[in-house]
């Protein structure tokens, strides 16, 4: 959540970021209201509690009918210090729920508009002209078929709908894919991890997952547990309820987990072969650091992304998402996408994004430094989704025989082909 400060001394700001978002600014109003009826019931509970302790201080001291007064004032008093603790609850209930459901304040730096109003920061490598080679590309789930690589008919009948087997040198290309992320992703200085793929609500709720996201997200009801959508919910919740040494920042790490989607809302959208599915594997950057290196930690995120995707030797653009196409606890995101040449256009395959202080207030992580402790501000990227990475490789680098060249980086673990299997 926001610093409530933000919301007193300048509630404009907070009006003006949720109108580049497109949202509505009544909350503002609701939560200023709330605000002062949290702080009015604070002040009603000081007042009859400090008067209770003063008569706890008299009664001994007095004698006869005086004492028998401030006797049946302490029982009045006894009531009104309960009923003000109640109404101090509900109010402070009150705010928090409110503030849970504004969002981080989108950047003024972010464009404005929806989620087609985004800027391109840069377009690099360029598309193959398949009508120049003389074949008609073929997408990613016939090439995966020919190559014994990916079964949607066999997912669909295990777990339904949006479920898949990778297979032979598809499981190989994933395994692959995971260790060459792995492994740069150590040498850029990120510590790899593998964290829980369930975790509590307070994680994902701490996370900024249970607002506008919640549709998408598992739940279990019978455990109070919920599948994560990706490995950024438990990386967020590693440090909850804990004071990091301004010293030890940034602490990055990359953790690789699988990840849960419902993908609700997307009914008949991208339904053929593994683009939007319901369950994927991925390898999530992750980083604390302070606010004030916040922005050019995602900078660095970002230029992490490129160098992984300039790896895989796949034509991608940069765009500058827009305000109002921001999850609930980014300030500002940049996504890099892929050529998908039977789709004609560039898909989303990662994003970078910096949620300031949004997460660390909800889940009490603090930096201590020289002037005290302060909210961490904590950020996240993509460095490889499995899926939507395996589709442009085998776009990207097939051949009109239905093999698929692989990128340099990936030969010293699966060769330079992948060929088509005997059918």
């Amino acid at each position: 959540m926001i610093d409530p400060r933000i919301l007193r001394d300048d509630p404009d700001a907070v009006r003006a970021a949720q109108q580049r978002r497109g949202e509505s600014t009544d909350i503002v109003d609701e939560l200023i209201a709330a605000d002062e009826q949290r702080r009015s019931t604070i002040s009603a509970y000081e007042a009859v509690r400090g008067e209770q302790k003063n008569l706890g201080k008299l009664i001994p001291q007095a004698q006869g009918e005086e004492k028998q007064q401030l006797l049946a004032r302490t029982k009045e008093l006894s009531q009104q210090v309960k009923d003000a603790e109640a109404a101090q609850v509900e109010a402070a209930d009150t705010f928090e729920r409110l503030m849970k459901t504004l969002p981080n304040l989108a950047s003024a730096d972010a464009p404005q508009g929806g989620e087609d109003n985004f800027v391109v920061l840069d377009t690099v490598g360029t598309p193959r002209d398949f009508a120049a080679e003389g074949f008609e590309p073929r997408d990613h789930l016939e090439l995966g078929q020919m190559l014994g690589a990916i079964d949607t008919e066999r997912g669909a009948k295990v777990s339904g709908a949006r479920f898949y087997f990778l297979t032979g040198v598809g499981a190989q290309l994933e395994l692959a894919l995971t260790q060459l992320a792995m492994s740069k992703a150590a040498a850029w200085g990120f510590t790899p991890m593998i964290p829980p793929a369930l975790v509590n609500e307070r994680a994902m709720e701490g996370t900024g997952f249970l607002g506008q996201a919640a549709d998408d997200v598992y739940h279990l009801e019978k455990d109070g547990l919920y599948l994560v959508g990706t490995s950024e919910v438990p990386m967020a919740a590693y440090h909850s309820d804990e004071i990091l040494d301004a010293a030890s920042l940034p602490r990055r790490y990359a953790a690789f987990s699988p990840c849960f989607r419902r993908e609700a809302g997307s009914y008949g959208k991208d339904t053929r072969g593994i683009f939007r599915v319901h369950w994927f594997d991925k390898v999530e950057m992750f980083v604390y650091t302070t606010i004030e290196e916040a922005a050019a930690e995602h900078e660095r995120i970002l230029g992490w992304e490129r160098a992984w995707l300039d790896a895989l030797e796949l034509p991608y653009r940069v765009i500058d998402v827009a305000s109002g196409d921001l999850g609930l606890s980014a300030i500002r995101k940049f996504d890099c996408e892929a050529w998908i040449p039977t789709q004609g256009k560039y898909r989303e395959v990662s994003s970078a994004s910096n949620c300031t202080e949004f997460q660390s207030r909800r889940l009490d992580i603090r930096v201590r430094g020289d002037e005290g402790t302060s909210p961490a501000a904590t950020l996240n990227g993509t460095l490889c989704a499995m899926t939507r990475t395996i589709i442009a490789l085998l776009e990207n680098g097939q051949q009109a025989d239905g093999s698929v060249r692989l990128p340099a980086a990936l030969h010293p673990l699966l060769g330079e082909v992948l060929r088509p299997i005997a059918s």
